[in-house]
């Protein structure tokens, strides 16, 4: 017999145990196999894994027991995202909802050092089977990737298995409504009063839903005709920072925005730190009633609707139908990071100078 492999005969026919030392473990590392081809296979990778440091004992902690460790790890900041930075509070509460719904109740009971890749593609499949978007998916991964990440990092296993997992691209994406500039003026006069300076600040500045329903009098200068947005404010009712690096950044105030603003102030009677959308000037808006309530006017008016978030879509549409440079739009809705530091350091400028109107 081939050092390193015993025979282990039993009632469900002939074994073949394969068996490595781990000097750095104190401890055999053993796996059986039906054949004696694949035990020495298994046995020549695993000596190779061993001197190359990415073979260990298996861990016995469950991938239930791991994820709330490692969420754990997360929320003191001790666990960071690939960037190196802290998680945001929203994304760990997504991680955490996702991983109770969708991946726990498939996987959790299982020995974190004993997921291979075939049981995160079953998954995958199982939750696009379901009826599950390819987008809802990765969102399901992104959780178990980084959670298997600091695993490794803690050499609790060897290998990643979420690692060359098959997600197929969602159909039709990169499929974005956006209001043709004909369609704007339309959209814009068929709503309530009160609501005509939210939608045209969405649809000509490209603010981000969280950044509107936070965003302040303080952030918008009227007179030099910019708004700073340096915040947003998430589903959950919590004050973050911007989504990207780019985030932090000046956004201008066309003619038609600035005069829906100054009577948008005028009406409201706000100013300084009250928000400009706000149900109140302490209250944020709800995005759903926001967006039924303009649904309803432009369903009844023969227009088709269109979302904060596509409204996005249409502020860069207008941007580059006006001729604007590619890497300033990106820079205006908030992807680039050519001005970050300049702008956050001109926002609080004007910030601590006033707003004035």
């Amino acid at each position: 017999m081939a050092a390193g492999i015993e025979i282990r005969k039993g009632p469900r026919g002939t074994k073949y145990r394969a068996r490595v030392w781990s000097p750095r473990d104190g401890r055999h590392i053993d796996k059986t196999f039906d054949s004696l081809a694949e035990a020495k296979s298994w046995r020549v990778d695993a000596l190779k894994a061993l001197q190359d440091g990415v073979l260990r004992p298996s861990s016995k902690l469950a991938v239930r027991d791991a994820a709330a460790a490692w969420l754990e790890d997360a929320k003191a900041g001790r666990v960071r995202n690939r960037s190196g930075k802290r998680f945001k509070p929203s994304t760990l509460r997504g991680y955490e909802r996702v991983l109770k719904l969708r991946v726990l109740p498939a996987i959790g009971t299982m020995q974190l050092s004993g997921v291979r890749r075939r049981d995160i593609q079953d998954l995958v499949d199982r939750l696009l089977a379901e009826g599950d978007t390819a987008s809802t998916v990765r969102n399901a991964l992104d959780p178990l990737r980084s959670l298997f990440r600091w695993a490794v990092r803690r050499e609790e296993i060897g290998l990643n298995p979420t690692r060359d997992i098959d997600v197929p691209s969602d159909e039709g994406a990169g499929r974005r409504r956006a209001a043709t500039p004909e369609e704007v003026p339309a959209l814009l006069e068929a709503l309530p009063e009160d609501d005509r300076a939210l939608w045209s600040t969405a649809l000509y500045t490209g603010l981000r839903r969280g950044e509107l329903r936070e965003l302040r009098w303080s952030d918008i200068d009227l007179d030099e005709g910019v708004i700073c947005v340096q915040r947003g404010l998430d589903d959950n009712g919590e004050i973050i920072g911007t989504k990207t690096e780019a985030g932090a950044r000046e956004v201008p105030i066309l003619s038609e925005v600035r005069r829906e603003l100054v009577a948008h102030k005028l009406r409201t009677g706000r100013s300084g730190d009250d928000l400009v959308f706000g149900r109140t000037a302490r209250t944020p808006f709800v995005p759903s009633t926001i967006g039924r309530r303009a649904k309803e006017a432009w369903q009844a008016a023969g227009l088709t609707p269109i979302t904060l978030h596509e409204c996005r879509h249409t502020a860069a549409s207008e941007l580059r139908a006006a001729g604007v440079d590619f890497k300033m739009i990106q820079t205006i809705i908030g992807r680039s990071t050519a001005t970050r530091t300049s702008a956050a350091s001109t926002c609080a400028k004007r910030q601590r100078r006033g707003t004035r109107i």
